[in-house]
């Protein structure tokens, strides 16, 4: 029986362990990121993959730093076969990429060599993207820069935000890496280098990339707010304080107002002037220090002081 070591985190993973498991695969241990506080009242929350692993019975390490942990060093000494992360959240070192006689393998959420690095799905939303998919590759010291095994492509609907391509992703690669398991163990898998004159990025969602900037057309803004939902979130500014913009509808109202101008308040929409012609719906929002509402919740409560002609900077 293959042994292997499986290194995953985010709700993304938690299927591909699963299907592991019921392939007959002997897991010999689960490597997940240490759990974090969650929500306003900041709950110590284990990672999904972790809550998948105690299900099944899976021993679990969680080392806030895989390099130079003692965790490390356990994980070389239990001689995996092989070793198959997805969206672990960690850089594996170079003397763990060289223990398994299989290698190391990845399941990364785009069609490399498009969108390296750590948010290749909020990316490829806010890009417009009409098409992503994933990768199954072996793993080496650069990032996301080894040999293609197999990929499977993913159409992106208009209507796609991140959460809903996280969920058709993970279930496409789940179903890639167990079509291509059998050609990595046999080792009869014909592996092509990547292009590196057709590499981009897709690094992790700064701070910055959240904000909204008027000025930009109504569709580069609406797959912003699509593409940073449900997680971090998109967000702007209105008379000083941060307001998370959560949800939104392209709209086809025009108006000749300054980009970021209320133009219209509807029942269950609240209309934004962009940087065109066009305009935004925003659906669901969050003022400071307040809960999550629909446009038409915030309307009847606090954003009854929000006028037509007021103006997000």
């Amino acid at each position: 029986m293959t042994k292997i070591v499986f290194m995953g985190t985010p709700d993304f993973s938690v299927p591909v362990l699963t299907m592991l498991k019921d392939e007959g695969l002997e897991i010999l241990a689960v490597v997940t990121q240490p759990d974090r506080p969650v929500g306003r009242k900041r709950v110590l929350t284990p990672p999904p993959v972790k809550a998948e692993a105690v299900r099944l019975g899976l021993p679990v390490l969680q080392p806030e730093k895989l390099r130079h942990s003692e965790e490390l060093k356990e994980i070389i000494n239990l001689k995996p076969d092989l070793i198959i992360t997805a969206a672990y959240g960690q850089i594996l070192p170079k003397e763990l990429l060289e223990t398994p006689e299989y290698g190391c393998i990845n399941v990364h959420a785009s069609l490399l060599p498009k969108y390296r690095g750590g948010a290749p799905i909020h990316q490829a939303v806010i890009d417009g993207e009409t098409e992503t998919g994933v990768t199954i590759m072996y793993m080496v010291e650069k990032l996301d820069a080894g040999n293609i095994i197999s990929q499977v492509k993913v159409p992106i609907t208009e209507t796609d935000t991140t959460g809903i391509l996280f969920d058709k992703l993970s279930a496409a690669g789940t179903q890639l890496l167990k079509e291509t398991l059998p050609s990595i163990l046999d080792k009869t898998n014909e592996s092509i280098e990547q292009d590196e004159e057709k590499v981009t990025f897709a690094s992790n969602i700064s701070r910055e990339q959240e904000r909204i900037d008027w000025s930009k057309n109504g569709l580069a803004i609406y797959n912003q707010i699509r593409g940073l939902y449900p997680w971090p979130g998109s967000y702007s500014v209105f008379q000083g304080d941060n307001v998370k913009i959560w949800s939104a509808e392209k709209s086809d109202i025009v108006s000749e107002a300054k980009p970021g101008t209320i133009i219209k308040r509807l029942k269950d929409k609240l209309i934004i002037k962009t940087g065109d012609q066009t305009s935004i719906a925003i659906t669901e929002l969050q003022p400071a220090g307040k809960k999550r509402l629909t446009a038409e919740e915030f309307m009847n409560g606090v954003g009854a002081k929000w006028h037509e002609g007021d103006s997000f900077e």
